[in-house]
C-alpha cells in the first residue's frame, strides 16, 4: 500500500466495509473500538485521504477516533455521491459497493476536512435536539386545537408544558457550554449584537456551521453551506428562475425565521426588504435574501472583532 491510496469505508451501526484504490483491497470489520483500532494500525502514514459519508451519527466515534490518530479524513456528501453512481452507470447498491463509490470519490472529486471540536460536537447535539422538541411543540400545539375531550387535553397540555420546560433547560444548558469557551463566548456575543439574531439563531450557527472558524471562508460560500444561495437556470437565450438548493436544512430553517423577524425589527433590514419587494421580488424570495444578507454581515463581524453598529450599515 503506498501513499497514494485512497480509502473508502461505508458506515452502518455494527459493520464498516472498507475499499482501497487503486489496489482493490477490502476489508470488513467492526465499528467499534477493536475495529477502529485494526484500520487506525493498518492505515496510518500510509493513505492520502479516508473518505466517509454520514450515517446517521453512527460515523462520529470513527472520524473522532481516526482524526486522533492523524488520519486524513474527509466527508462525502450523500446526495453528490448518488449523482455520482448515477453518472458512472452505478445503480447497484450494497455496502461494498458504496465503500467502492467513496473512495473513487474521494479520489477524484473534492471533499471537505471533517473539523472535530469536542464542545461544538456537544452543542451540535443540544442543538438538534432542540429542533426536535420545538417541532414537537408545533405540532402538539396544532393537534391540541382540534381536541376535543377533556381528558386527552389535559394529558396533551400536560405533554406541552413538558416540552415547553425540555426546552428552557436546553437553552439554558446551550448557553453554559458557550460561557465556558473564550473563542465561542465572543463569536456568541458578536453575532448576538446584530439586531434580529438571538440565541437560538447564534448557538445554530457556532454548532452546525463550524466553518465559520475557517478565515477562508467568504460569504458566498457561507450562503451555500447554509442553503440560501441562488444558483442560475439558464441555457441558451432561456432564463430560468434562480433557486437556492442544497445546504444545511437544520440550519437554513433557523436562518429563515431569524431574517424573518429582523425584516420587521433591524430598521436596515426592513429597509433591504421593502426595497427588494418594490422592486417586483416575491416576499418568500426576499426573506431569503435577507437572511443571504444577515451571514455576510454575521461573518463580516467575526471577522473584524467588533460588534454590529447600524451607523456602518
Amino acid at each position: 500500500m503506498s501513499e497514494k491510496s485512497t480509502i473508502g469505508i461505508d458506515v452502518s451501526k455494527l459493520w464498516l466495509d472498507v475499499w482501497v484504490l487503486p489496489s482493490g483491497l477490502t476489508l470488513h470489520v467492526g465499528n467499534d473500538a477493536a475495529g477502529w483500532a485494526t484500520l487506525i494500525e493498518r492505515f496510518k502514514g500510509k493513505v492520502k485521504a479516508i473518505g466517509l459519508e454520514p450515517s446517521g451519527g453512527y460515523e462520529r466515534d470513527l472520524v473522532k477516533a481516526l482524526l486522533r490518530a492523524g488520519l486524513p479524513v474527509r466527508m462525502v456528501n450523500p446526495y453528490r455521491l448518488r449523482q455520482y453512481a448515477k453518472a458512472l452507470g452505478t445503480l447497484a447498491k450494497n455496502d461494498r459497493i458504496d465503500a467502492r463509490l467513496i473512495a473513487r470519490f474521494t479520489a477524484e472529486l473534492p471533499t471537505r476536512k471533517p473539523r472535530h471540536s469536542a464542545l461544538t460536537d456537544q452543542m451540535a447535539e443540544l442543538v438538534v435536539a432542540r429542533r426536535q422538541l420545538s417541532d414537537d411543540k408545533v405540532r402538539l400545539g396544532n393537534q391540541l386545537e382540534q381536541v376535543r375531550d377533556p381528558v386527552l387535553r389535559r394529558m396533551m397540555d400536560q405533554r406541552l408544558r413538558r416540552i415547553e420546560a425540555d426546552l428552557l433547560l436546553l437553552d439554558k444548558r446551550l448557553a453554559e457550554l458557550v460561557a465556558s469557551d473564550t473563542q465561542l463566548r465572543t463569536r456568541d456575543r458578536l453575532i448576538q449584537s446584530f439586531c434580529g439574531a438571538g440565541p437560538v439563531y447564534s448557538h445554530t450557527l457556532l454548532a452546525l456551521v463550524p466553518e465559520l472558524a475557517d478565515p477562508s471562508l467568504d460569504r458566498r460560500q457561507l450562503a451555500a453551506l447554509v442553503g440560501v444561495a441562488p444558483f442560475d437556470n439558464e441555457s441558451g437565450r432561456r432564463t430560468g428562475k434562480r433557486a437556492i438548493w442544497g445546504g444545511r436544512a437544520a440550519v437554513r430553517e433557523v436562518a429563515y425565521m431569524a431574517a424573518l423577524a429582523a425584516s420587521r425589527s433591524n430598521p436596515v433590514l426592513k429597509a433591504y426588504r421593502d426595497r427588494l419587494v418594490a422592486d417586483g421580488k416575491a416576499p418568500k424570495a426576499a426573506i431569503i435574501a435577507v437572511a443571504r444578507r444577515m451571514l455576510g454581515i454575521i461573518l463580516a463581524l467575526l471577522r473584524t472583532g467588533k460588534e454590529w453598529d447600524p451607523q456602518y450599515a
